[in-house]
């Protein structure tokens, strides 16, 4: 992905970035939040996921989303804004930087998986207390784990 380097710049050199480099525990403190939210996200995601593809059987899918999702939807709100922060401190360089963009890419995939899930196959989850969980919603349950954990992956990778 590559991005003017004016605009990376002046995100980087803008008050907001620079109040959070030189405070003492505003960056390690935007960290510890991204991470729990992290945490929420894909932990209740992760669960989501795990039960359509067949494991803990006695819990009822629809039962399962009231909920976990919930977790996931306040992860996501922690996620995104302390992101934002984070990425204005090195703007430059992460905007740049290839392993950045797929890691933006993803969360795109991420997203568009779970619109397409909620919108067209969860759509009457109590017909699945039979234990038929659709192929649909299996085929939506891999790709979650797979993008979640190469996003992961990604951003860890952003150190190196």
């Amino acid at each position: 992905m590559i991005v003017p380097v004016e605009w990376l710049q002046n995100i980087e050199n803008s008050t907001l970035a620079s109040t959070i480099r030189q405070a003492t525990w505003l960056y390690p403190g935007l960290e510890i939040v991204h991470l729990i939210g992290i945490v929420l996200l894909v932990g209740g995601a992760f669960a989501f996921d795990l039960r359509l593809l067949g494991f803990s059987r006695t819990i009822p899918v629809a039962d399962l989303a009231t909920h976990v999702l919930p977790w996931s939807r306040r992860g996501l709100l922690l996620v995104v804004p302390s992101g934002i922060l984070l990425f204005t401190t090195n703007a430059e360089s992460l905007g740049n930087d290839p392993m950045f963009g797929l890691k933006l890419v993803l969360i795109a995939v991420a997203g568009i998986n779970v619109a397409i899930f909620h919108r067209i196959t969860f759509q009457s989850p109590a017909d699945w207390r039979a234990g038929h969980i659709p192929i649909g919603a299996k085929a939506a349950a891999v790709c979650s784990l797979v993008v979640w954990l190469a996003t992961i992956a990604c951003g860890r990778l952003l150190a190196y």
